[in-house]
């Protein structure tokens, strides 16, 4: 049934492909010869299962999504107390790029600017660039869940026309923050900028977040879930840059954007997104993915503020009532995520049912991308030559749609007579 969640996401994907405004990155040369009609979403869940919608698979540079990685990066490495130091947690209110420093600690306002970013490189161990960046790479690679690859071209445009961060790391070392040579760090800076990633391996990323630093999919504990809590909440305020509150307001999901066209966003406990569209806005951020993840937010219910109110787990039991009829009970405030989990547990039992009884008679809540996913549910089973009912006393599930009202009851009983009804009918015309 995961397929009626992928029709769902292509479908809001497909009404971003339209939404016009912003211009490429054109103040690194390579960047401005990308395909600026490129659009694409990823979305993983907790445990790893994954969805793609549009250009999921093109490569574009990571840019200053790099940025909460390599904090990260530092904090497991020398600890928050060494980078507390160095580098501040508060918005900047100013343009990512800004060649400023906090006026009373002489220190970068926070690592999602450039001059955190580059401080925060500074940070990470090794005894040459090189090393440095190796340490970068597999970092960033353990949290993608493959290794991720340089791209050569744009790292040598970015150290080219780098004039601005070079001001920034020599205004760093005048004020004793940077303790090595800038141009080394810079360096540094420029190849993490460069590492290619896809929307895909973005929502991977921040899945890896999600679940407190233990990638889904390979099982590898990347980072403990002290960085991780950390990490998220630098990005809640400062990761969108100046646009932070209203994207925190509106979408309510920690996130980074980079003028590479990409954003990653988290869902704790829940899900990572990443999207793709290259076009940007005035403040660096991707003009179609910040539209994509307010819609995202707002028809999946996604806003942290919302999550909070979900049950520990959506599934209250999961049980046969006779040969051949499992309930699946539901309980708490059932919302997007939440019904994809049901849906993918129907999926998986499949063939140890022949029909299937969601009870929601112990939802508090539910939302409409919850509703039309749980709705779905009858004929994609009916599709698999299965049976479906519903017990749903308050009709939150079904509510106008007199065709439904056939497989909906009232209590568990009397679906499961139904349901055993419904058998010994399918098996007297089934062929002998």
């Amino acid at each position: 049934m995961s397929e009626l969640v992928q029709r769902y996401l292509d479908r809001i994907c497909a009404e971003h492909v339209g939404v016009a405004g912003g211009a490429l990155a054109d103040y690194i040369p390579e960047l401005a010869c990308v395909d600026p009609d490129g659009l694409a979403l990823s979305l993983s869940s907790a445990d790893g299962f994954i969805y793609e919608s549009g250009d999921a698979a093109t490569a574009f540079t990571i840019q200053s999504i790099s940025k909460p990685f390599t904090y990260a990066l530092a904090l497991d490495q020398i600890g928050t107390k060494a980078v507390d130091a160095k580098i501040g947690v508060e918005p900047s209110g100013e343009a990512f790029n800004e060649i400023s420093v906090d006026v009373a600690t002489k220190t970068p306002k926070n690592p999602m600017i450039n001059a955190g970013a580059i401080a925060a490189v500074s940070l990470v161990p090794g005894a040459t660039p090189d090393q440095k960046f190796a340490m970068i790479q597999d970092y960033y690679s353990a949290f993608a869940g493959r290794h991720l690859e340089l791209d050569e071209q744009v790292y040598a445009s970015e150290k080219a026309f780098g004039n601005r961060n070079r001001a920034i790391g020599y205004m760093l070392k005048s004020f004793g923050v940077l303790e090595g040579d800038p141009d080394e760090v810079l360096d540094v800076y420029y190849r993490q900028c460069s590492l290619l990633v896809t929307a895909t391996d973005l929502a991977k990323m921040g899945a890896t977040l999600a679940r407190g630093g233990v990638n889904p999919q390979t099982g590898r504990r990347v980072t403990d879930a002290s960085v991780v809590r950390r990490t998220l909440s630098v990005m809640v305020t400062c990761g969108m840059y100046d646009a932070a509150g209203d994207w925190v307001s509106a979408v309510g999901m920690p996130a980074k954007s980079g003028v590479g066209g990409g954003i990653v966003a988290v869902l704790p406990g829940e899900l990572g997104i990443g999207v793709y569209s290259p076009l940007l806005d005035g403040k660096g951020n991707s003009v179609r993915g910040v539209s994509l993840c307010r819609s995202l937010s707002e028809h999946l219910g996604l806003h942290f503020l919302t999550v909070a109110r979900h049950s520990p787990m959506t599934l209250r039991a999961v049980y046969d009532a006779s040969e051949g009829v499992r309930v699946y009970e539901a309980h708490g405030d059932l919302l997007f995520s939440g019904a994809e989990h049901v849906l993918r547990v129907a999926d998986r039992d499949r063939d140890r049912f022949e029909v299937a009884i969601l009870d929601v008679s112990r939802v508090d809540d539910i939302d409409d991308a919850a509703r039309e996913l749980l709705s779905g549910l009858r004929s994609a089973l009916h599709a698999a030559g299965k049976g479906c009912y519903l017990v749903d006393p308050d009709g939150i599930v079904i509510r106008r749609e007199p065709e439904l009202e056939a497989i909906r009851f009232r209590a568990v009983d009397a679906a499961v007579a139904e349901a055993q009804a419904w058998q010994g009918r399918n098996r007297s015309v089934s062929p002998r």
